[in-house]
């Protein structure tokens, strides 16, 4: 009876773990979707996007999904840790390995044990350390400092990066080898500015699951509300629009949030300023030749302020040229068609 209990209480927080990814746009579920399929294995994976994209939920999506579901998931910020600790941190040391080391210690790996180490910013180890890592995804052995005998370790490595890898190969800063093994199976998740039908999806979900925690009165946004949202360009991706809805729930006394009230973190908050020094585009005529002109300096993305052959106060899509001439003639309902 205790271990059906056990087993019920894992299976739903691995479905808990796939419930905060949350998203329909292609480019984000084609990467989620292989979320049920890596957990079936301990083959490596490395996870790339931007700072904020939820790299690290993806990973304890795939631990909590796993049969290793039950022992430990140890995350660790690689670029958080002084570089003379790394080693240490990871293998950990013997007594008297160094000055000060007046005991044993065990590094993650070790309290990791059965279960999944997730390294975020493995760019950022020092070579040694990286050398050290290789040896223990290739022989699952390591030898804590100061050590002469090297330990067995079962543990789930599960890889992250928000830097551009092949350049930190050209660079000399990350060793070849260690990428290979480390990529075996990559996921790469997009940022929330190429994901913006899921901005006002992500948007309910937080408002929903902050009114709840704040016991705050907020239940909705005003269509003004939601255009704001659907304007900003979320630089710092869905770790942004988490905290930016909680900032307005919390301060919220009413059923509907305005506008005004959404604040964005040191930016110019007037939603036809937010992408930067970038201007909307305003075209009533001739907007194939516009669009074709503006659309590079957007990288694909283009925003349409004006007439068309209808009023659309805001069209934001990823751009391939021709006007969706069926939508309806209301705020982001006309609109670059993928």
């Amino acid at each position: 009876m205790e271990q059906r209990e056990e087993k019920t209480e894992q299976a739903l927080t691995a479905k808990l773990g796939l419930q905060q990814l949350i998203g329909k746009s292609p480019a984000f579920t084609a990467e989620i979707n292989k979320i049920p399929i890596l957990a079936k294995s301990d083959i490596s994976v490395l996870i790339s996007g931007e700072t904020g994209t939820g790299k690290e939920m993806v990973a304890r999506a795939i631990h909590y999904l796993s049969e290793r579901a039950d022992k430990p998931f140890v995350p660790v910020n690689c670029g958080a840790i002084p570089v003379e600790l790394l080693e240490n941190e990871l293998f950990g040391h013997d007594r008297g390995a160094f000055t000060g080391a007046s005991g044993c210690r065990s590094g993650v790996i070790q309290e990791a044990e059965k279960g999944t180490l997730f390294l975020d910013e493995v760019d950022s180890l020092p070579l040694l350390a990286q050398v050290k890592l290789l040896r223990f995804l290739q022989d699952k052995e390591y030898r804590p400092l100061g050590s002469t005998k090297a330990m067995k370790g079962d543990v789930r490595i599960i890889a992250a990066s928000n830097a551009d890898l092949e350049s930190a190969i050209a660079a000399g800063t990350l060793r070849r080898d260690l990428y290979y093994r480390l990529n075996v199976v990559p996921i790469l998740l997009p940022a929330l500015r190429h994901r913006s039908d899921d901005v006002i999806l992500l948007a309910h979900h937080f408002l929903a699951e902050k009114a709840a925690k704040l016991n705050s009165p907020a239940v909705e946004f005003s269509p003004e509300a939601e255009r704001k949202l659907m304007l900003y360009s979320w630089p710092g991706n869905v770790r942004e629009l988490e905290h930016v809805i909680e900032r307005v729930v919390v301060l919220c006394t009413q059923r509907t949030i305005q506008a005004d009230q959404i604040i964005f973190s040191g930016e110019n908050n007037s939603p036809r300023t937010a992408f930067g020094s970038k201007k909307l585009i305003s075209i009533s005529t001739g907007w194939p030749t516009k669009i074709n002109t503006f659309a590079s300096s957007w990288g694909g993305w283009i925003p349409l302020v004006g007439p068309i052959s209808a009023r659309a106060d805001v069209a934001y899509q990823p751009l391939r040229g021709r006007v969706d001439a069926s939508a309806k003639a209301t705020p982001f309902r006309r609109m670059i068609v993928v």
